[in-house]
Parts: structure tokens; sequence; C-alpha cells
């Protein structure tokens, strides 16, 4: 089977790590095309076997990008079709269409209840996504928690399947050594109290909370793995509430970095109020670590007790402030790796989307002309609205020196 992914772009994002996962594992010919932003991501796939197309899009608007890729899947002659995050969705699940291809399957990775992927969910977002749902044949939400918001935008239960993110929890075990070598590299002491956050440097993050609640702690070190627009802003945080050399922002890491900053921290923190999964977090307790969050699906939609070192918290800095306080308290520690992460291993992830091909695969029938594939999803007198422009998306180390929402 031969399966082309389409994805926005390839910096190192929770997305784009989650591909990379998945890619690793799926028996079957994957091909991938970036429409912009070939990054750390593209260079890994590649180095992975993977071929990459940057499709060199300028744009939400760039239309030219539409009949690029039309030729570029008749090229390929694709099986399947799999879009990834909004843009790729959009462009991507139409021109699949326009090339002949019917298994066309999209997963939402980042769909909350007012934004998807840091974009305000206007009229028209929520309009473009509806009608370009149409054109596909399925949507794999990540979480119940997604599956629940598509099924409230309107997208019928029987194109929605769940199939969660993966983790490949071998690739962020303790490791002592890593944690001696990153503390060393990044100045802090080999007794400090350090507590790690990954993910994309953006308010919705609110990474604020984690340094206004260092702030309250003497002993804490906060470092930070990911990028984007609140990098400054905290630095400037950090420095009026006089603990500028207490907080380290690393900037972009990969998963080894992301690995090699967990084995070095003592405490995991996500203050994020919204998310679609979770990834980050899982990291972390496959890493061993205490993990506080303000939302996890993958967490809060298990049974109670698959995760006895993750804690929900308020995003609330003096709450944030007295959890520190109690692992100062405890002293370091490590849990055993909990069941919640052994349940959304890599290699069931790859299964479950192995057996979605084939069942797609099968089922479409022959293929239709284009112009009553297009007739269809965009009824007249049906306007084509612009995506809008483009948010800054600094990967999520995911999530992420050591990557998401990562």
């Amino acid at each position: 089977m031969k399966v082309l992914h389409i994805i926005t772009g390839l910096g190192v994002g929770g997305a784009e790590r989650q591909l990379q996962t998945l890619l690793r594992r799926l028996p079957a010919r994957c091909e991938v095309v970036t429409l912009s932003n070939p990054g750390p991501v593209a260079e890994a796939l590649r180095a992975d076997g993977v071929p990459v197309t940057d499709l060199g899009m300028r744009g939400n608007r760039d239309l030219r990008a539409l009949p690029r890729l039309v030729r570029t899947i008749r090229r390929g002659r694709y099986d399947i079709v799999h879009t990834h995050l909004y843009r790729a969705c959009v462009y991507g699940r139409p021109a699949a269409r326009l090339a002949g291809v019917r298994a066309v399957v999209a997963t939402e990775h980042s769909l909350g209840e007012h934004g998807i992927e840091g974009r305000p969910l206007r009229r028209t977002t929520r309009a473009l996504y509806r009608a370009t749902e149409k054109l596909g044949a399925l949507t794999v939400a990540v979480s119940p928690t997604v599956a629940g918001r598509l099924d409230r935008w309107g997208v019928p239960a029987e194109r929605i399947e769940v199939i969660p993110n993966a983790i490949d929890p071998a690739r962020f075990r303790f490791a002592p050594a890593a944690r001696r070598v990153v503390r060393a590299r990044l100045g802090l002491d080999p007794d400090a109290l350090v507590l790690a956050g990954v993910g994309r440097l953006v308010p919705g993050k609110r990474f604020d909370l984690l340094v206004r609640a260092a702030a309250r702690v003497p002993q804490a070190r906060v470092v930070l793995a990911g990028e984007g627009p609140e990098a400054e802003p905290l630095r400037r945080l950090a420095a009026g509430l006089g603990v500028a050399d207490r907080v380290r922002l690393v900037g972009e890491c990969d998963g080894p970095g992301v690995a090699g900053l967990l084995s070095a921290a003592d405490v995991f923190v996500s203050c994020s109020p919204e998310e679609t999964f979770g990834v980050a977090v899982l990291e972390a307790l496959a890493a061993g670590l205490p993990a506080y969050y303000a939302a996890c699906p993958a967490v809060q939609d298990l049974p109670p007790g698959e995760a006895p070192g993750a804690r929900r918290i308020d995003p609330d800095p003096e709450a944030l402030a007295a959890a520190v306080r109690r692992e100062a308290a405890a002293g370091p520690r490590r849990y055993p790796v909990p069941a919640a992460v052994h349940r959304y291993g890599v290699a069931a992830a790859a299964d479950r989307l192995m057996a979605l091909y084939g069942r797609l695969h099968t089922a479409v029938a022959a293929p239709r002309p284009p112009s009553m594939l297009l007739a269809s999803a965009f009824p007249p007198p049906f306007v084509f609205p612009s995506p809008g422009p483009e948010p800054p998306r600094t990967p999520e180390p995911a999530q992420r020196a050591g990557g998401g929402p990562r």
C-alpha cells in the first residue's frame, strides 16, 4: 500500500513529531509532502528513508499550491492520502479528490473548544473546515475529547474514528548519565529542584504561570523547551520577578533532546488550560517524573489509577507553587512507568492506522469525475472562504535540552 502524508509544515511540533513516530512503525510505503517549512522533522524523516517533498507554499492564500499538489498526487499513484493540520486538510482533501484518490483520511491533532492550532475559531475557519471535510472519507481524532468536539461541529459520527496519539516509552526512559550531562550543560547544580515545561511558547500554553510559581519557591529552577512569540515576554517576566538567573529557555528541541531534559528534571508542569491530547505529559510519565497538568485528555479520558504520577492542578501560580513545595519536601523521586504510557504505545497505534487504511482502500468505489466531487461538497452558491492569516507555529516539541498540546 502506498500512502502520501500531507502536512502543513515540518518544524519540531507535536503533530510533526507524531507523524515521524508513526512512520517509523507503519508497514506501508509512505511519502510526505510539506506545504511549507521543511524544518528539522523533514531532515529526520529523510534520515529515516522517507521521501519528503516541499511544496514551497507561501501562505494560506497561495492558491497555486492546489494544482501543484494535484499533480504531485497524480504522479505518485497513491492508494491513500492522509492529511495533517488545518491548512494541509483544507488543500489536501480537495487535491486528493481532484487527483482521483477517494481514500482520503485526515488526523485532527489540534482542535480546541475555542481555537485550532492557535487560530481563533471564526465562522469562515469553521465553514472552510466543514466544507473540505466532506471531501474526505474519515477523520481521525487523537482523543475522545477531540472526537466530541468534531461531533459538536456536525461531523457525522460514522466519519470519526479515535486513534490516540502514540508514544515510544523506551525513548524517554530515565537516564542518569543524561541527567548529569544536561544539567552541566545548562549550568544547573546537581541538587537543584528543576521544573520542566515543553511546548510552543505561545500565550495559550501559559508558561508564565510556571515562571510566577518558581518565583514563589526560592530553590526552584525552570527549564522551558520550545520556541515562539512568548520567548521574549517570558524573559522580561523572569527579569521583572527577579528570577532571570533561575529560568532557562533552551529553544526548539527534538525528541532525543526532550528525553535528555526530562531526565535532568525533577518535576514536569503543563499549565495549558486546553489540550487535545497531552503527549508531553505522557513523555514525562515515561521518564518517571511527577507530572502536573491543567488539562491532559490522554490522562483524563482513562480510568482512575492508570497514571499515579500525574496530578491535575488549577492553572494558578499559587496552587502550582504549593505543589512544587510539596515536591521539594519529598525530594527527588522517579515513578515506575505507569499503565497510561503503555496504553498509548506506538506499535498499537500503527496497527490501528493500518487497519483503517485497509478498510478504506477496500471500501472506496470507482472514482467519479472531479467536477461531480466538487459539486457535491460545494453546492452553489458556496463561496470558498479564505483561511485567514497563518498563526505562528513554533513547535511543541512538542511539544520539543532537550520538543506540542507539546
